[in-house]
């Protein structure tokens, strides 16, 4: 079939009228959802992973006990809003359940289909705490008969505390109200107790690992006690000292565990099984330091007590000096092998830069030496051509000079041309000057009986002044010759 033909065909049957739209589809899942399941349901499922968001909405995923392992198992989406979450979570604070991985919950809610995305939530509407405290019960019930069974359950309190108890392992959150309860008791006591604190989280979901692991931490040192503390907080908060780890740790301990947990109603498994209980941590401190007291006061016990401290002050300071013997030891082998690799890896790297930089250098050489040699030529061809351009223009300068000269001259000549003598005599103008040869410039300057000589282009008039003003010619009195020289006069003849 042709290419064309298979498109069309194609494209007709995604316009056929029997094909549903996205959003019809889901409308009809949602139908089918709402008329098989109407209402809220009851569901049970364990717990795969459990997460609160920021907006305070929780989020579980639950899966069928029985195929919890299998990952191809079917997951259900729980949806809790904030608001309905703020009224459970206190609710399973106060009874001291922990919804954790592993946990089968009983859960109502409704089925809700998220058209956007295609999801399939369950929106939680109610939880069934009395499942869940059946459940944390017989766990708890468990754990101790498993004790018990095993000869463990009291097995922590056979041990005899040593006298006096001055080396204290404290399993501990440091800077918590609890920790600071304990110390302070033990400082205003007086006596030389050693604490070594193996830094603890007190809650949470991985604390009863972390409790723990610091409790068998102190089997390997010779410690006379151990000591767990916490401040107060909820039965959730509280939950890890209920966990199995913590109860196996206490009892599987060759050194007495003394509890100060922090709360005034049910005891824990970890009091149970402890070799002694407190109920908070401050009382638990007291307990500690009455005891090393009683014994340094008793008359009988001081010189134990003072030989013991001595004792227990010299192994301290010769374990010290041990491990800063061997950690100074292990930290110079150390320094030297480091010193050792950066020197090999440093001289190394100063042949390879000094080759480098020896090469780099050489070619620099070789290429500046290039660029002088064509430098050089290029500056030879470029003087020469410097050389005989100025030789064709200092060559050209003079008949240029001349030119210029030989202008300026003609410039010079027109303009004393203008200025001519003669030629203003000529355009009609006339001088005037008296006996003694001073040009005559204003009727003050000559009176009667004056004889005036006058200069024209063709000659010179010569006149005697009659009176003040008028003058008359010196052969004859005729009326033009005095008009033209009056005329001249009045006119300022210069």
């Amino acid at each position: 079939m042709p290419l064309g033909s298979r498109a069309a065909q194609f494209g007709s049957d995604a316009t056929a009228p029997d094909a549903l739209s996205i959003r019809a589809l889901y409308q009809r899942i949602d139908h089918a959802l709402r008329g098989a399941i109407p209402g809220e349901v009851w569901v049970s499922g364990e717990v795969r992973s459990i997460n609160v968001s920021s907006r305070g909405h929780c989020y579980i995923d639950l899966v069928d006990p029985v195929s919890a392992r299998d990952n191809a198992s079917p997951v259900l989406k729980v949806v809790c809003w904030s608001r309905k979450w703020s009224m459970i979570r206190p609710t399973l604070d106060q009874l001291g359940i922990v919804l954790d991985a592993g946990l089968v919950v009983r859960v109502k809610g409704g089925v809700q289909l998220y058209k956007p995305r295609g999801d399939i939530s369950f929106i939680l509407s109610a939880l069934d705490t009395d499942a869940l405290l059946g459940k944390v019960a017989a766990e708890r019930a468990r754990l101790i008969k498993a004790l018990v069974d095993e000869d463990l359950f009291d097995r922590n309190r056979r041990i005899a505390v040593p006298r006096p108890p001055l080396r204290v392992g404290l399993v501990a959150s440091p800077g918590t109200e609890g920790f600071r309860d304990f110390i302070g008791q033990l400082e205003t006591s007086g006596m030389a107790f050693d604490v070594r604190i193996a830094p603890t989280q007190v809650q949470g979901r991985v604390a009863p690992r972390v409790v723990a692991s610091a409790i068998r931490r102190f089997r390997a040192e010779a410690f006379d006690i151990v000591v767990v503390v916490r401040g107060g907080g909820s039965k959730a908060d509280l939950a890890a000292f209920d966990a199995e780890p913590v109860a196996r740790a206490i009892v599987d301990s060759d050194l007495p565990v003394w509890t100060g947990i922090g709360h005034t109603g049910d005891q824990s498994v970890a009091d149970e099984v402890a070799n002694r209980a407190f109920v908070t941590p401050t009382e638990c401190g007291q307990e500690l330091a009455r005891l090393t007291t009683d014994l340094w006061r008793s008359g009988v016990e001081r010189g134990l007590i003072a030989g013991r401290l001595a004792r227990e002050r010299f192994a301290s300071c010769r374990r010290a000096l041990d491990r800063q013997r061997r950690g100074t030891a292990t930290g110079a082998r150390s320094q030297l092998d480091r010193q050792a690799d950066r020197v090999v890896h440093r001289s190394y790297n100063l042949r390879t830069a000094a080759r480098s930089q020896i090469d780099s250098h050489e070619r620099l050489l070789d290429d500046r030496a290039a660029k002088l040699a064509k430098s050089s030529v290029r500056s030879v061809g470029l003087g020469q051509q410097e050389l005989l351009s100025r030789a064709r223009r200092l060559a050209l300068l003079p008949a240029r000079r001349l030119e210029i000269q030989d202008l300026r001259v003609g410039q010079w000549r027109r303009l004393l041309g203008a200025y001519d003598y003669q030629r203003q005599l000529d355009r009609g103008y006339s001088v005037t000057r008296d006996s003694t040869g001073l040009v005559v410039r204003s009727t003050a300057d000559v009176g009667a009986g004056s004889v005036l000589f006058t200069q024209v282009s063709d000659g010179e008039v010569v006149s005697t002044v009659n009176d003040a003003g008028r003058a008359g010619a010196v052969e004859g009195d005729d009326d033009n010759t005095t008009s033209h020289t009056q005329r001249q006069m009045d006119e300022g003849n210069t």
